[in-house]
């Protein structure tokens, strides 16, 4: 089905189309792997654990372990930390009307970074495997209030000048980083790579209700201001007109995009380009209305860390690649293409 006449059918026909192939996907995320398992076996697992089974058990408590313990949060943890980083990009080249706009232009990664790093090389994991994720979105959080604190003190209100702050303050937040490696156990300098290529192996089920507390409401919030993003994307002046306080607004959805951004750094590491790529496919298929963007972006954006994440998982088997090198592999191609254009 071409792109156009895609925009024509009805939004909850797209909705639809978009939430079968995430179904898919995610059934083959689950499926799909060093050990492969029938897709049967894995709705089998799924209703049986949540106490509606539908006949009598026929897998061994080995795979059900596999599908149950590993693979579905991890499955689950890819669709939110796609779907969070599809719709931040798609904000973010709203508010700045920079068609290369990515999450990690607002420095916030960097901050993930360094509370990852910090616990992964000098605290220890005090408060167990929460430690990690915790230090790494405070971190985020730190960056985040250093880049708005530097914007406000340079009147920094503009979209490229609040990029610039974000991009300054994120140069000297991985200075300090790497001071921490440098400092840090060398044998343990290969846990903090793994990271910082991006990664969903930690994923628990006692660990998703944080991302997705933060995911939902944030989803919710960016999606109510779709008109206003609509106006952003047309210039500051035209928005003005309409009753927006512009740069109000673009720090609202710079802090938001910087929440969402950090909660999801701090549980897969850092990966890059799914806020970059997402948004630009989206719109070849829905167009450029926000009301329509937003929740493809995010629709795509699980999708697509859904076969990266299988593709890192395969590709060695059983060694588990980072999944930051497929994206960056990925989005370096589509990125050059993009600056073709």
């Amino acid at each position: 089905m071409k792109g156009h006449s895609l925009r024509q059918l009805p939004f909850w026909a797209v909705s639809l189309i978009s939430l079968l192939l995430l179904g898919v996907s995610l059934s083959s995320a689950i499926s799909l792997g060093a050990i492969s398992v029938p897709f049967e076996t894995v709705w089998g697992v799924f209703f049986d654990r949540i106490g509606m089974p539908l006949g009598e058990p026929n897998w061994s408590k080995g795979r059900a372990a596999i599908v149950w313990d590993i693979r579905f949060p991890r499955a689950l943890l890819a669709v939110m930390v796609g779907a969070g980083l599809g719709m931040v990009g798609a904000a973010l080249q709203a508010v700045t009307r920079n068609p290369l706009a990515d999450p990690h232009l607002l420095g916030i990664s960097s901050g993930g970074a360094f509370g990852a790093i910090l616990a992964l090389l000098h605290t220890g994991l005090f408060l167990g495997m929460l430690t990690v994720p915790l230090l790494a979105f405070f971190g985020a959080l730190g960056a985040t209030v250093l880049v708005l604190g530097v914007a406000q003190m340079a009147k920094a209100t503009s979209a490229d000048r609040l990029v610039l702050a974000g991009v300054a303050v994120s140069f000297v937040i991985m200075a300090a980083a790497n001071v921490l490696i440098f400092l840090g156990d060398p044998r343990a300098t290969h846990t903090v790579v793994f990271w910082m290529l991006g990664g969903l192996g930690l994923a628990q089920w006692s660990h998703l209700i944080y991302p997705l507390a933060i995911l939902i409401p944030c989803a919710i919030w960016l999606w109510l201001q779709s008109p206003r993003l609509n106006a952003m994307t047309i210039g500051d002046e035209t928005a003005a007109t309409l009753g927006i306080n512009v740069p109000q607004f673009r720090l609202a959805v710079f802090s938001v995009g910087a929440l969402i951004t950090g909660v999801m750094v701090a549980f897969s590491g850092l990966i890059g380009f799914v806020g970059l790529m997402v948004p630009h496919i989206v719109r070849m298929f829905v167009g450029g209305n926000y009301t329509r963007v937003l929740p493809a972006s995010a629709i795509v954006g699980g999708i697509f860390l859904l076969w990266a994440d299988i593709t890192a998982r395969t590709v060695m088997a059983p060694e588990d690649m980072p999944i930051g090198i497929v994206t960056g592999l990925v989005g370096g191609v589509f990125f050059i293409l993009m600056l073709r254009k």
